[in-house]
């Protein structure tokens, strides 16, 4: 297979960057390449030597001709687009910001009364697991202190602690 360098120094390069690579896909490009050049295999003995398929290798013996070591980088996933538009996502934050309504029926908002909300008020259908994501992504945590009740009263928890719960005293 034949591979012509695309500078003179791309050898060395090659070289160094699969030694310090830690990604091991990352680093099966480099040597691929290498191995394209110094050995002149063809595409099945390198696909053999680096325990990968022969697709993988014509695949970035191509990038390479192509484009030259920059082409070896991965690129950027572009993955699923998000359910919720980037207005409804700020939407979602200022709910959320402003705390659960007398309508919601709870103290604190839950992974799953944050996919009611979404589905009654934008129509959008998240799953548990899919709205900690979007939760994430937001810039909100699920993991927070167990929140006070806005009717919690202090004073009456300490008469209860001191009047009504005898083991909960101090000897």
């Amino acid at each position: 297979m034949t591979v012509i360098l695309h500078a003179a120094e791309d050898r060395q390069r090659l070289e160094e960057l699969a030694r310090r690579e830690s990604n091991a896909k990352q680093r099966d490009r480099y040597r691929a390449v290498l191995l394209a050049i110094d050995d002149e295999l063809e595409g099945d003995q390198i696909a053999d030597r680096l325990d990968r398929s022969p697709r993988f290798v014509d695949k970035w013996l191509a990038r390479y001709r192509a484009g030259g070591i920059e082409a070896l980088a991965p690129r950027k996933q572009p993955g699923r687009t998000p359910k919720l538009t980037p207005q409804q996502e700020q939407q979602l934050k200022a709910r959320l910001d402003a705390g659960p309504r007398d309508a919601d029926g709870v103290c604190t908002l839950r992974g799953r009364d944050i996919c009611r909300i979404i589905r009654e008020e934008f129509g959008v259908v998240h799953t548990l697991g899919g709205i900690y994501d979007v939760l994430a992504r937001l810039g909100y945590s699920s993991l927070l202190p167990r929140p006070r009740h806005r009717k919690n009263d202090p004073a009456a928890m300490e008469q209860f602690t001191q009047q009504q719960a005898p083991l909960l005293r101090a000897p």
